[in-house]
């Protein structure tokens, strides 16, 4: 069976660059077994996948930009988020409206999808519980959940979606 060798570089890239943030360590056997391990993972993950993002495509000008402005705007979001369940948690008398939400999302992409319940979920407001790719709806579970209305739903994925599509392009 042949590798395909596309998609190597950016696999071994990847897997070293995870090593890096797992590790944070620089010593030479440190950086010796992560470049053994991240070679045998994207050898064995070479024949699963067509296509593989290459994390050097971030350096273009635009796609910098947008990934800027979208980890921005997530982290508002954390920091804001945050700042609230503090509140709550001191003073215990306001009440406590947790629920699920259904919310529609604009995203199609195996990518897209991933990337949006993902940075929604770092937002403590909101964890994702299901993805129905049908229908096109993320469900949550919220910690305070207003009555239903579309406010609601562009508060919790609405802001960040075409950030990540400005990014993806």
């Amino acid at each position: 069976m042949a590798v395909p060798h596309r998609p190597l570089l950016p696999l071994f890239s990847w897997a070293a660059l995870c090593w890096l943030a797992l590790t944070w360590s620089l010593q030479p056997e440190q950086l010796v077994a992560g470049a053994v391990i991240s070679a045998a993972v994207s050898f064995g993950l070479a024949g699963l996948m067509d296509g593989v993002a290459r994390p050097w495509a971030v350096l273009r000008p635009r796609r910098a930009l947008a990934l800027c402005r979208l980890l921005g705007r997530t982290a508002g979001h954390v920091v804001l988020a945050n700042l609230r369940l503090t509140r709550r948690i001191w003073s215990p008398v306001r009440p406590l409206r947790s629920g699920m939400l259904v919310v529609r999302t604009s995203m199609r992409g195996d990518g897209e999808l991933a990337t949006v319940g993902l940075l929604s979920s770092l937002i403590v407001d909101n964890q994702l519980v299901d993805l129905d790719r049908a229908t096109h709806q993320l469900q949550y579970h919220a910690m305070a959940v207003s009555p239903p209305g579309p406010h609601r739903s562009s508060q919790v994925t609405g802001d960040i979606e075409p950030l990540i599509r400005d990014m993806l392009q």
